[in-house]
């Protein structure tokens, strides 16, 4: 298996989801499709 890249604009999706404090980090895994919670928390 190989690495997940995630785009520029996902990413900034990201950050303005987290910082705006409307979804938790379980959410926005869910929401992106992402594995890893220290993905999102770092």
């Amino acid at each position: 298996m190989g690495k997940k890249v995630y785009s520029s604009e996902l990413k900034w999706a990201v950050v303005r989801e987290k910082l705006s404090g409307k979804l938790t980090t379980k959410e926005i895994l869910s929401k992106y499709d992402i594995k890893n919670k220290s993905q999102v928390e770092t």
